[in-house]
């Protein structure tokens, strides 16, 4: 007997969607602004269209976007009620037991290990891994911008961040690691993606679906 589950809450499904347009539109206009590689119009009485300009414009809006749907996250996590099943994996994060069983069933030899949060010990590290690397770009980005924009948040923020930007050795490190930490994303989303899917097919649980639906299927104890 298997019984419909409710797993996320209609909050945490936004904020997970919002975040993933943020990263997609963040990473094409980074690598634009990095090395632009479309041609303007040059028949709009401009030789450049502001093609440009138009790109840093959407980068700084969803940078902060995924700055705002960040904190948002922490705060779900923290006091959420319905998000307690995601504060409930830690658990499952240190237990050895559970981390083999859920190795072995990844390489097909064994069950999914009854986890007591929503998260296997796995997918624990790797969220963990890609929130470090979140606030990592979203503080290398403010200090970015606090160079251009010498007004109102830019001006305010420039005093708090531009010690750090000196311990982490230079705008030009700064930027460097502002890179880095897109590739982290680069690297992660299809990785995420496979096992999100494997997970929903082969542990025949709807896993994948609960992100749009908020509701998963489990077999009734």
């Amino acid at each position: 007997m298997i019984k419909k589950h409710y797993e996320f809450s209609s909050w945490l499904r936004v904020t997970h969607w919002i975040r993933v347009v943020a990263i997609i539109i963040l990473t094409f206009t980074g690598f634009y602004i990095a090395v632009p590689f479309i041609s303007a119009a040059l028949n709009q009485g401009e030789p450049n269209n502001y093609l440009y300009a138009l790109m840093r414009s959407w980068h700084i809006i969803f940078g902060f976007v995924l700055i705002a749907v960040t904190i948002g996250k922490f705060y779900l996590f923290i006091f959420d009620k319905q998000s307690s099943i995601e504060r409930v994996s830690f658990w499952d994060f240190i237990s050895p037991k559970i981390w083999v069983k859920q190795i072995k069933y990844y390489m097909l030899i064994g069950k999914h290990a009854h986890l007591k949060g929503v998260y296997n010990p796995l997918q624990f590290l790797a969220y963990m891994g890609i929130y470090v690397a979140i606030i990592a770009i979203c503080i290398t980005g403010l200090i970015l911008h606090i160079h251009v924009y010498h007004e109102g948040l830019g001006g305010f923020l420039y005093d708090f961040l531009r010690p750090l930007e000196v311990m982490l050795g230079g705008l030009a490190v700064v930027r460097e690691l502002h890179h880095i930490f897109m590739w982290v994303f680069i690297v992660f989303l299809p990785v995420h993606i496979y096992l999100a899917v494997f997970n929903s097919i082969y542990g025949q649980t709807g896993a994948m679906d609960s992100i749009v639906s908020g509701y998963k299927w489990e077999d009734e104890k």
